[in-house]
């Protein structure tokens, strides 16, 4: 475990490198506005959960339940879990290894679970990516069952966000590294790809990544490009690309506010920010706050969690609760 986790970390520390902005055009009244860079501005933050790095308890995707419970996929240890308000961590599924350990799962040799979703039910739906056709997948995680795959997913691709239209009962789920979104329908069935537009794809290392349905739009990032995008739905079709924020190197999973605003998590300069109507964006919190290569986050009300992978820092993988300020 400690083998691949190295190994992941040589291929994330390029984040750095390959994830430089945007140069392409860009379309929408809003997009293009680079990165402003300012001070950090500290919140009010704890570090509420530490994980095991040792047995691949690496957070890569989060989703909150009305109870204050986090749901999490801890990616190198192939599991879902439950932490709870106080703290505890609890293994919900953890998903078999693949014949070959993993070794041919794209770019990053090791199979993981990756995007999250929690539906009003409790019902759980969350990606796997093993480098195998026969697991590869979108899988169902009902209470008290096994996890079950409701759709098959390339192999030579890496499934990694995951959002929920509850309108149009469709799952959009993105592939860093074919870059495309694709959609399956709530109850299960054929993926089909829904765009593979060139700001999807990857110029080095993972593309299209985090992946949000919020009124009209999907919303995604792109890691190497360092950019957050949305993109029109035109009765259910994918209308053009419109690059909202660019200059945001490493940018991992995001969250929107009550008001609009995007909280995006950077993963190699190890920081989350705030980001604008208008794409310009401000320093919420720094690894000074304990972050650890931030994977994602999940917002409620002036409420923030951040699940820290440590993929580079090999240190001290955690969950961190922080309070918004908006100004």
């Amino acid at each position: 475990m400690r083998r691949r986790i190295r190994t992941l970390a040589v291929a994330v520390a390029a984040v750095g490198v390959l994830a430089a902005p945007a140069t392409q055009a860009v379309a929408g009244p809003t997009a293009g506005v680079p990165a402003a860079p300012v001070a950090p501005s500290a919140l009010p933050a704890r570090i509420s959960v530490h994980f095991d790095p040792a047995t691949g308890q690496l957070p890569e995707n989060i989703t909150w339940a009305p109870d204050g419970t986090a749901y999490l996929t801890f990616a190198a240890a192939r599991q879902v879990v439950a932490v709870d308000p106080a703290g505890r961590t609890r293994v919900l599924a953890t998903l078999p290894a693949p014949a070959d350990g993993g070794v041919h799962t794209p770019v990053l040799g090791f199979a993981l679970t990756t995007g999250i979703v929690r539906t009003g039910d409790g019902t759980l739906y969350f990606l796997y990516a093993s480098g195998d056709a026969a697991s590869t997948g979108l899988y169902r995680l009902t209470p008290g069952q096994p996890p079950r795959r409701i759709a098959a997913l390339p192999a030579t691709g890496l499934p990694n966000g995951l959002a929920l239209d509850p309108t149009g009962r469709t799952f959009y789920l993105t592939d860093s590294v074919l870059g495309t979104i694709s959609t399956v329908p709530l109850a299960g069935g054929p993926a089909r790809v829904w765009s593979s537009a060139s700001a999807l794809a990857a110029t080095g290392f993972l593309g299209v990544n985090g992946v949000k349905v919020r009124g009209d739009a999907v919303w995604v990032t792109n890691l190497d490009q360092g950019t957050l995008l949305r993109i029109p739905l035109r009765q259910g079709r994918p209308g053009a690309v419109e690059v909202r924020a660019t200059g945001l190197a490493g940018i991992d999973d995001f969250a929107f506010t009550a008001d609009g605003r995007v909280v995006a998590a950077l993963n190699g300069p190890n920081t989350v920010v705030g980001i604008d109507h208008d794409g310009r964006t401000r320093t919420l919190l720094t690894g000074a706050d304990g972050l650890q290569n931030p994977t994602s986050v999940a917002v409620r009300g002036h409420t923030i969690l951040v699940a820290s992978a440590a993929y580079v820092t090999a240190t001290d993988p955690n969950l961190i609760v922080a309070t918004l300020r908006h100004r």
